[in-house]
This record gives structure tokens, C-alpha cells and sequence, in this order.
């Protein structure tokens, strides 16, 4: 089991702690409720070391990221961000993450930490192009400083103006006495704020003034329990729960980051996807009657045929009531249709709606 630079911070602030995708990860300190209400209503500080991050350089690099990823990265210019995902070859999805434009002929990818050693030997195996690959995952530490007051919290740390990185942009600038960060107006929670990437060197420091900074505005250590709900009432996908290798983005509502104005694997198969439709979708819904959805519950139509399982389900702390997201059949994706998630061997009413859940 591997510990993030800061792990034993976490636990001298009694943070509950859990192995996840190889790392001794904080899932939660005084409670996921309370945590969540935090980066929705305030500020709060995630700590998500375990991401992976790889660096590719070259005059082909963006040719590599072309060809393995499915959004288009050449509308990136230095400065900017894109959500995006790896093609298996087989319709399916080795990984999503976020594509990151630091320099002429020179891009981070962010990848998740469970698929770490799994990207790196998908996108090196597509690498006939001579691009420089260097993985600097176990070098860099990553915090995601969420929250709708995490701009006025943070502003005195740097000297950039927080206010005016844009959403999916990013700067390389002095953050907390540490030169050369990544501040990224990025983040997984639907609250605005940033993710700071820094060396594991230089984390401790980073964290200390962060939250001796935003302490007057009642900052808090949030853990990966209260990181799911948020993530989940946005209706944000989790890799290996709503998207994994047996989906396809168009299934998983993912057309929006599928460009073909290139190709790249799987991009004809994908097309067709999307031209010709797909027996399956992920849908969103929100409990009528009482239940809470888990993870691979049936979904079922009225007669009680299954057609489909739930991918995520939770209480929401926000909006206090069971919501859910899962594959259905497609003729049950409709707005409002009625369906019901298998709870305790009895068909529990719910209905399909729109995302994201949470509305501010």
C-alpha cells in the first residue's frame, strides 16, 4: 500500500483512513454530511495524490493524444484544459481524464489513480510516434481546493488574480510561497474552485498556508466519501462504476467530448454508435418512493423485467433525497419514465431526470 505525501497529516487529523487504487487514502474526517455541506456551501481541501500524471513532448505529441483520445485536442491552446477519454479498441473505455495544454508540442494528461500502469501501457503501446513520455505520478502531489469560497479564500496566496482563470483554463504561477504551480479551475464537485499541482516536496508547505489562509472562512480537510456525493449530484462519472471497458461513450451520455472531426481509435465503430443509436444509456433518476440505490442494483420496468443496473446511487446530502444513475434499455430513457431499482427483492419506484441533480 503506497501513502501520499501528506498521509500522516491526515491521520494526525484523525481522518478515517482506507486503501483505494493502492493508496492509504482519507475517505472521510468528521463525517461525509457535514464535509459535503462544507465545499457546497464554503470551502474545502481534497487530497487526491493518487492521481496519475504523465507528460508528453514532442513535435507529435499532439498527433499521439489525437489518436488515443476521443475529444479533440487540437482546439487547445496554451492555458487550457479538456475533458476527454481513452478508446479500447473495442468500444469501450480504458479511461477518462483530463488533457492538459502546458507548451508547444508539450501536454499533461490526468489520469485515475486505479488505472495508472494501465494508461501508461495503452498510450505507450500506440506510441510509434516518437513522442518523449514521461510518467510523474509518484513525483506530484494534487489538492483540489473546492468550494464557491475558495477564490477570495486563496487569492492572497498567489500573485495571479484567482477570479479570472476561467473554468477548464489554468495558470503556471507562484501559489503559497512556491514558484511554478499549476492552479487549475478544474475540480470534480460542481462548486467552483481550483486543483493545485505541486511537487511532494513541496505539498506540506502548499497545505499549511492553504489552511492558514483559508481559515477564516472556515476551511476543512474533506475526504473521498463527501468527493462522491458531490461528484454524483452533478451527475460526473466515476471510472469503474458509470464508465468502464464494457462502455461506450455514446452510451454513457459522452458524445459531448466524441469529436469526429478526426479520427482516433474506435472512431468509426463510435460514429456508427452515434449515428445509428445504441441499445443502452446512462440515465439519471431520483427515487419516488423510499430506498436508497446501491451499485449494481436491477433496474426493472413496471412488470418487473430487468432492464438495466444502477452504476452510483446515494442519499443526497444537498437535496435530501435517494438519486441514482444507471444503464437502461433505451426505450426507458425518456424524461419522467417510471422505472424501479430492485431494493431487498422488491421493485422500488423511481423516475428518470435530467442532469445534474443539484441546481444552484
Amino acid at each position: 500500500m503506497k501513502n501520499v505525501a501528506l498521509a500522516d497529516v491526515h491521520i494526525s487529523l484523525g481522518a478515517k483512513m482506507v486503501p483505494f487504487a493502492g493508496y492509504n487514502m482519507p475517505v472521510q474526517y468528521e463525517g461525509v454530511n457535514a464535509e459535503h455541506e462544507v465545499v457546497r456551501n464554503g470551502v474545502g481541501v481534497f487530497d487526491v495524490s493518487h492521481m496519475g500524471e504523465f507528460l508528453l513532448t514532442g513535435p507529435k505529441a499532439l498527433d499521439l493524444i489525437q489518436k488515443v483520445t476521443t475529444n479533440d485536442a487540437s482546439t487547445l491552446t496554451i492555458g487550457r484544459a479538456q475533458y476527454s477519454c481513452l478508446p479500447n479498441g473495442k468500444g469501450g473505455i480504458v479511461d477518462d481524464l483530463i488533457v492538459y495544454k502546458m507548451k508547444e508540442e508539450q501536454y499533461l494528461l490526468v489520469v485515475n489513480a486505479s488505472n495508472i500502469a494501465k494508461d501508461w501501457d495503452w498510450i505507450s503501446s500506440h506510441n510509434d510516434l516518437g513522442v518523449e513520455m514521461r510518467n510523474l505520478s509518484e513525483d506530484y502531489s494534487l489538492l483540489a481546493i473546492q468550494g464557491p469560497k475558495a477564490v477570495e479564500a486563496m487569492q492572497s496566496l498567489t500573485s495571479i488574480n484567482l477570479s479570472e482563470i476561467k473554468y477548464y483554463h489554468f495558470e503556471v504561477a507562484d501559489f503559497a510561497g512556491i514558484e511554478h504551480v499549476i492552479i487549475s479551475a478544474t475540480g470534480y464537485t460542481g462548486s467552483g474552485g481550483f486543483e493545485i499541482y505541486c511537487k511532494n516536496s513541496e505539498v506540506k508547505q502548499v497545505w499549511d498556508k492553504v489552511f492558514e489562509a483559508g481559515a477564516i472562512f472556515g476551511i476543512k480537510p474533506i475526504g473521498l466519501a463527501a468527493r462522491d456525493t458531490l461528484r454524483l449530484e452533478m451527475g460526473f462519472c466515476l471510472y469503474g462504476n458509470d464508465i468502464d471497458d464494457t462502455t461506450s461513450p455514446i452510451e454513457a451520455g459522452l458524445a459531448w467530448i466524441t469529436k469526429f472531426t478526426k479520427e482516433f481509435i474506435d472512431s468509426d465503430f463510435l460514429k456508427k454508435q452515434k449515428e445509428e443509436g445504441v441499445s443502452r444509456k446512462l440515465v439519471a433518476f431520483e427515487m419516488i418512493d423510499r430506498g436508497i440505490p446501491r451499485h449494481d442494483y436491477p433496474i426493472l420496468n413496471a412488470e418487473g423485467k430487468v432492464i438495466g443496473k444502477v452504476t452510483s446511487g446515494t442519499m443526497s446530502p444537498s437535496m435530501k433525497i435517494s438519486i441514482g444513475m444507471g444503464y437502461v434499455e433505451t426505450s426507458h430513457t425518456a424524461l419522467d419514465s417510471e422505472i424501479f431499482i430492485e431494493i431487498r427483492e422488491k421493485g422500488v419506484k423511481a423516475k428518470v431526470v435530467k442532469l445534474p441533480f443539484f441546481k444552484k
